[in-house]
């Protein structure tokens, strides 16, 4: 940590850098963060179904799901399930949802911020297949969602290059161990998630609150910005702006 430049009167006077710290040291960056992830049948929230999810927090869950379809080749290829697997060893779907869900809502209720990244396909999966099976949902509006990819595409957004978890995690020397697993991927999301708040204190400063509330917009004009760059491609594509659900409105 930086020391105090000096002391007048008794109060102590930090140097910029300084303040970022401690801003940064006294953040959601260093209290409790829960990270979710989830691998797939594919890459379509609304159709798609959940093969795995992992909870990684003070106490850590993972779920082996049949998803009662078949899981293609090129799916199986990337989590490593295959269907023959998840009819075998997986918990029937309607089960290990309303399981992930229960989890879910205590972490809202505790105050909790989940980490998801890309939390726009992992939350409306969620919530597609919760509505699916006729479950109940955690409390979207309460729940607190920091996503380490809007987060570094705001504080780093001229970065060339991809901004896969592989490649972010690269950028922050986060170590990332079985990837597409849903628990590692997890649990490297919530450690880069903290990397991303101690070196930007802009945004590791804020309240988890605040913080997401400033996702939805940045998400939105980022959404905006690509949109544009499409149209200057003579392009005209639709980019969802809605975060970190993309349902309703």
């Amino acid at each position: 940590m930086s020391q105090p430049s000096s002391s007048l009167g008794g109060m102590t006077d930090f140097t910029l850098g300084g303040l970022d710290e401690l801003m940064a040291e006294s953040s959601w960056a260093t209290g409790s963060l829960v990270g979710f992830d989830l691998e797939t049948t594919g890459t379509d929230p609304f159709e798609d179904r959940i093969v795995t999810a992992a909870l990684v927090g003070s106490v850590s869950r993972t779920w082996l799901v049949d998803p009662g379809v078949e899981i293609p080749e090129g799916a199986a290829a990337v989590h490593g399930v295959t269907t023959e697997r998840a009819r075998a060893e997986g918990a029937p779907a309607a089960e290990a949802l309303a399981e992930i869900a229960a989890e879910l809502s205590a972490a809202v209720a505790a105050g909790t911020p989940v980490v998801v990244y890309r939390a726009g396909f992992d939350l409306t999966m969620l919530a597609c297949e919760l509505r699916r099976h006729g479950l109940a949902e955690p409390d979207w509006d309460a729940m607190v969602v920091l996503d380490p990819y809007v987060l570094d595409k705001e504080t780093d957004r001229y970065r060339k290059g991809k901004r896969t978890l592989t490649d972010v995690t690269a950028v922050y020397d986060i170590p990332l161990q079985r990837a597409h697993s849903a628990d590692g991927d997890a649990g490297a999301a919530v450690e880069l998630c903290r990397a991303i708040g101690r070196r930007h204190p802009r945004v590791g400063g804020m309240e988890a609150t605040a913080l997401h509330a400033a996702q939805v917009r940045w998400h939105a004009a980022d959404a905006e910005g690509l949109e544009r760059f499409f149209r200057s491609k003579g392009r005209e594509e639709s980019v969802d702006r809605r975060w970190p659900l993309r349902l309703g409105d």
